[in-house]
């Protein structure tokens, strides 16, 4: 093939609405543990057909970013039989992406011809099925769309939100739609939970089969105390899935942090985990048990016990993903309390060095914190706690540093009130809420002056 017809035949991939023009990246994820991901939910059948043929699409993508293009090929191939075994006569619309798929794969593997007959494919389609118009993609391939950027990266959540309500506003009654919009809000979400809640309920409302919104719905009107209608979700989601590592997990966490059944979360984990040996978030969903349970022992010998059962867990899911930021914070902290400060630091230092987005990183100084703390350094606390709350005041991990950087100013302040170091901290918590990031900045200056005097 000549440049030209090289060059031309690029351009009309390009047009092309696909996982290889949906600029997704591979620096933007951890690709090995996102492979891990799709191939557990494969592997063990999570959704039905359509959701299926949808992980395979991805999972066709991520092997193409990996170089394995005969393995990309067989999922794609994998996809189009079970979109088929699904719809029937009526899958033309939803193998769009999946024939776009293979039209990329197939250039790049430089098998024109192939290329160019799936082209002709979906030029049939779009002749025999015009959308409504120019401007307007099919809900299929929106919404596709939507999931494959909702699962690849935690910064592609703004796209994968703006995309699924494109997709709910042609189909609004679509229930993989309405989980998903759902799911992404849920993960986003930090301050009133109203629209989340809505928007939880309105995905149980068109797909009641799908027990992952009953569980986040559960866990958010837990945060209400709305324990009554909290507990029968979460009841109905295990009697309807009980071997779901996923429902499982949810179900765990629940029971952990507002069923006070610490013990029947450990038991549903251990189930789970007999399912799915490899799971980074069961191995974490166990780790914190265990971590809570050390925290209700007074026995030493217990508590250690407990603890060693919960950095054990920890270092499996830090393993099993290698880009599990919270895990590998949360390891390091329990790292410092058991007094391996060496590994504590080097595990800060690896998460630090691993975490690519702000929220990732805010946590990490949030933990950074209070592992110093656990080490007797309170020049450290104050520098980590600080550096949280300036990259977002007013998230979660924000208030939290902020909690902590006052309760330090409040004892040094106690023993001096005159303390210029403690007079700094406050000085700099009051500009920093109050969002006035300059004068932050200054105080900041202040402050590491007033710490190096000391």
């Amino acid at each position: 093939m000549s440049c030209t017809e090289d060059k031309l035949l690029n351009m009309e991939l390009a047009k092309l609405e696909c996982h290889f023009t949906w600029d997704m990246k591979k620096e933007d994820t951890n690709i090995t543990d996102h492979l891990t991901r799709l191939e557990q939910n494969r592997d063990l059948n999570l959704g039905e057909e359509a959701g299926i043929a949808r992980t395979h699409n991805s999972l066709a993508y991520v092997k193409y970013l990996l170089g394995s293009y005969e393995e990309a090929l067989t999922n794609l191939q994998k996809s189009e039989e079970l979109t088929k075994d699904c719809y029937g006569d009526n899958c033309e619309e939803r193998l769009i992406v999946t024939y776009g798929n293979f039209a990329w794969l197939h250039f790049h593997m430089e098998h024109n011809t192939e290329c160019k007959s799936y082209l002709d494919k979906l030029k049939e389609i779009q002749e025999e099925n015009p959308p409504v118009s120019t401007s307007v993609l099919y809900p299929h391939v929106v919404g596709e769309k939507a999931w494959a950027l909702l699962k690849f990266s935690r910064k592609y959540y703004g796209r994968a939100i703006e995309c699924f309500r494109k997709a709910l506003e042609l189909e609004p009654e679509e229930g993989e739609w309405n989980a998903g919009y759902a799911i992404v809000l849920y993960r986003t979400e930090n301050k009133c939970c109203t629209s989340v809640i809505q928007q939880l309920r309105r995905a149980i409302e068109t797909n009641p089969d799908n027990d992952e919104p009953k569980l986040l719905l559960a866990l958010k009107l837990a945060k209400f105390k709305q324990f009554d209608e909290a507990e029968d979700l979460v009841e109905r989601a295990l009697e309807k899935s009980p071997d779901s590592p996923h429902v499982i997990r949810y179900v765990g966490k629940y029971l952990r942090e507002y069923g006070q059944a610490v013990d029947r979360s450990i038991g549903l984990l251990k189930r789970a985990l007999d399912v799915t040996p490899d799971s980074a978030f069961i191995h974490h969903q166990l780790a914190l048990c265990y971590k809570k349970k050390k925290e209700q022992l007074r026995d030493k010998f217990e508590s250690q016990r407990f603890r060693d059962l919960s950095i054990s867990h920890f270092e499996k899911a830090v393993t099993l993903g290698s880009g599990f930021i919270l895990a590998m914070a949360q390891l390091a902290a329990l790292y410092g309390e058991d007094g391996q400060i060496g590994r504590a630091d080097e595990m800060f230092q690896t998460a630090l060095s691993t975490g690519k987005d702000k929220t990732s990183i805010q946590e990490l100084y949030l933990y950074f914190g209070d592992f110093q703390q656990y080490s007797k350094c309170e020049l450290l606390a104050v520098r980590y706690f600080k550096d949280c709350l300036k990259m977002a005041p007013n998230t979660k991990d924000g208030k939290k540093s902020a909690k902590n950087l006052r309760k330090i100013a409040n004892k040094r302040l106690s023993k001096n009130r005159h303390d210029t170091r403690a007079l700094g901290i406050l000085e700099f918590i009051e500009q920093v809420t109050g969002g006035n990031q300059s004068t932050a900045e200054d105080c900041e200056h202040v402050l590491e002056s007033t710490c190096n005097e000391k």
